[in-house]
């Protein structure tokens, strides 16, 4: 199995899900590590959009999340990995309050709402479904 696996069938539908779901959000900003099945994630949204899929380093996501919060841009769809998006929902909430998430976990999205620099609530969904299976 490759180190950088295409997404699934499964993983598309979910890519498309999340797009729909979005579709109305007004996203500002679409980001990405640099890997085939978060890329692929993150690229319905963007495209609906028409916004590029900016790359980050999931080590370095410290300096992503300063430079957003530097630009102050609302709505922004960051999409990582079960074992980096609890450091950056806690790096945005200024907690430590989210664990990795199990491999198997797929669809989960977290909703970070700030007002100015104060965290108002965070909310765990599953992306609903939209598309056929």
């Amino acid at each position: 199995m490759s180190n950088d696996p295409q997404l699934t069938p499964e993983g598309e539908n979910q890519a498309l899900d999340l797009r729909d779901y979005l579709k109305d959000k007004n996203i500002r900003g679409v980001y990405s590590t640099n890997f085939n099945r978060t890329r692929a994630t993150a690229r319905p949204t963007s495209e609906h959009f028409n916004l590029p899929v900016n790359i980050y380093n999931p080590q370095q996501a410290n300096t992503m999340l300063d430079s957003l919060k530097a630009n102050n841009k609302n709505n922004i769809l960051i999409v990582g990995h079960s074992n980096t998006v609890d450091d950056i929902v806690n790096r945005l909430t200024e907690t430590a309050a989210f664990q990795d998430l199990p491999e198997t976990s797929y669809g989960k999205l977290y909703i970070v709402r700030k007002k100015g620099k104060k965290t108002i609530d965070v909310t765990v969904i599953d992306v609903p479904k939209t598309t056929p299976r």
